[in-house]
């Protein structure tokens, strides 16, 4: 964790949306004390579960992390209750969730956790009335669009959280082709009939390209609307890029990395705490059945009376 107050942690985040990675903003909304947090205190967690700020002492922080890391993947805030469930009154709203915590004294926390989310940045390669038209589109929408001759464009033009589409119309193609399948965007389109894609990704092939990778080209970029205008050809590949995002088909490297992460976590069946699975975890194994845990006393605690804690586990 990094400390720096709320409006530095404010600062970082739009430094961090404007380069194009997605992260969770968390912010302590209500506090009982003792306390080390504060209402206001704000953090940028990482899909890799980096803090950047201050939300908590040990006991808070693992729990936010891991929700955070939820709140990547899925795109949609929460609100987390952190304490035990009598601090919070009677039922809880869908949309919240509360998390025990394991510290001794009568803290706890909300932490309002929100998803940023990049604005998708769309790279067309060609100068055709089509790529400005499309450009244009994406620009209306609120995108990134960044336009780029066929000639000029590099590898480094492009990386794992752009789309790319190439409309250079036989000029170049296979050159172009090849250094944007070398970025791995998110998604990769190649304007054109199928004949010249096959044609396209058949020279490619030869000259060693990995087929895993040309099978990542769409060819030809966009839905099949049928014979249309090079206006209606830009509407098809919008149409198609909005639909795929909604899918969640063009997920971020970073919500696949949260999610990655969420999936090397357990929950303390002591406390309710997340922890890490990994080899220099606390664990314990019952029946077939491997338990994590965030210190020794919750291990010992699982050990005095593991049917107390089982029969918890099966409520939740």
């Amino acid at each position: 964790m990094t400390g720096m107050d709320g409006w530095g942690v404010l600062e970082q985040a739009a430094e961090l949306s404007r380069h194009g990675e997605a992260f969770a903003l968390a912010t302590v909304v209500w506090r009982q004390g003792p306390s080390s947090s504060q209402p206001g205190s704000r953090a940028i967690i990482t899909a890799d579960g980096e803090v950047r700020g201050w939300i908590g002492g040990a006991c808070a922080e693992p729990s936010v992390i891991r929700a955070a890391q939820h709140v990547i993947v899925s795109g949609t805030a929460r609100l987390l209750l952190l304490g035990s469930p009598d601090q919070f009154g009677g039922a809880i709203p869908d949309g919240m969730a509360v998390i025990p915590i394991s510290c001794q004294s009568e803290g706890a926390l909300a932490v309002y956790i929100e998803p940023v989310v990049p604005v998708p940045h769309l790279v067309i390669v060609g100068r055709s009335p089509m790529a400005h038209t499309l450009a244009d589109i994406a620009r209306d929408l609120g995108w990134r669009a960044d336009l780029i001759d066929g000639t000029d464009f590099n590898t480094s033009d492009a990386d794992e959280r752009c789309m790319v589409v190439i409309a250079t119309q036989g000029h170049h193609d296979e050159a172009v082709v090849e250094r944007a399948v070398a970025a791995r965007p998110a998604y990769l389109g190649l304007v054109g009939s199928a004949k010249r894609g096959t044609a396209v990704l058949g020279y490619l092939a030869d000259r060693g390209v990995p087929q895993g990778a040309l099978d990542r080209v769409k060819v030809p970029a966009g839905l099949d609307l049928g014979s249309t205008t090079h206006q209606e050809i830009a509407v098809a590949i919008i149409a198609e890029l909005v639909q795929l995002r909604a899918a969640g088909a063009l997920d971020t490297a970073a919500a696949t990395r949260a999610r990655a992460a969420v999936a090397a976590t357990a929950t303390d069946p002591v406390c309710g705490m997340a922890v890490e699975t990994g080899p220099g975890s606390l664990q314990l194994r019952r029946d077939g059945v491997t338990y994590y845990f965030c210190c020794a006393g919750c291990r010992q605690a699982f050990e005095r009376d593991p049917d107390v804690y089982r029969k918890r586990e099966t409520r939740c």
